[in-house]
């Protein structure tokens, strides 16, 4: 099947011109008119993905591999040497990102892993109403998205309104209207002025927030006339626990 039949139908899922203009979804290596055998989805790219794929695969990730305009194609380093590895295997990627956070990211994981209603969204916040002690919420969060390890900001005992932004929505922080916002990759700055502002805050991480990404695809993809397959993106952090 060619890219650019695949382009159209994502582009009907979740529109490309939504994304920013500082984004880079689309595709990014690759030709529409290449033909491909296989789509993998995955929230990022790495060599071990590639190198695991069949030739010929057309990867779909969350996150673009090209962000920025490159001045030396050092293949000895990232994200160069993944581009090597994709053109000697007549691989293609395509990155979709703001485009998908706006249409479906958010609003998966408010209502499909969390069990909440959704009753009002923006383009990178959805909110919905709980009637929960802010202990709880941590307990509900931590269950449905099996994160051991919670940083949090409790600045009210009571919860009932609740704004979540899947991936590193600190930026937004001055636009909440909750009484808890729940988002990734939060900045002590930003911790420091909710909590003076009398907003609760959970930082669920970036990956463990967006890992949900393959898992919206596929639904979508799986009547595709091609083989779909996904590819459990890895966190590159990990924690370290001291002994006492």
């Amino acid at each position: 099947m060619k890219i650019e039949k695949i382009y159209k139908f994502l582009d009907g899922l979740s529109p490309f011109e939504l994304q920013e203009k500082w984004d880079n979804s689309g595709l990014i290596v690759g030709s529409m008119s290449d033909e491909v055998e296989c789509i993998c989805l995955s929230l990022e790219l790495d060599s071990e993905v590639i190198r695991n794929a069949p030739d010929k695969t057309l990867f779909i990730t969350h996150h673009p591999l090209i962000f920025n305009a490159f001045k030396v194609l050092d293949f000895t380093k990232y994200p160069a040497n993944i581009i090597k590895i994709l053109a000697q295997k007549e691989c293609a990627a395509l990155a979709m990102h703001t485009n998908i956070d706006k249409t479906h990211l958010n609003r998966y994981v408010a209502e499909q892993v969390l069990q909440q209603k959704v009753v009002n969204s923006s383009d990178y916040i959805c909110y919905f109403d709980t009637n929960m002690s802010f202990d709880e919420l941590c307990l509900l969060i931590s269950k449905k998205l099996d994160v051991q390890i919670l940083k949090i900001v409790k600045s009210t005992e009571k919860i009932k309104r609740v704004a979540l932004c899947t991936g590193s929505g600190g930026d937004l922080i001055e636009q909440v209207e909750a009484d808890c916002f729940i988002s990734g990759d939060l900045k002590y700055h930003s911790a420091v002025a909710a909590k003076e502002n009398g907003l609760s805050l959970i930082d669920i991480g970036h990956f463990e927030s967006e890992r949900y990404f393959a898992s919206i695809l596929l639904e979508h993809l799986k009547n595709f006339p091609l083989k779909v397959i996904i590819t459990d993106s890895k966190n590159p952090f990990e924690y370290f626990h001291s002994k006492k």
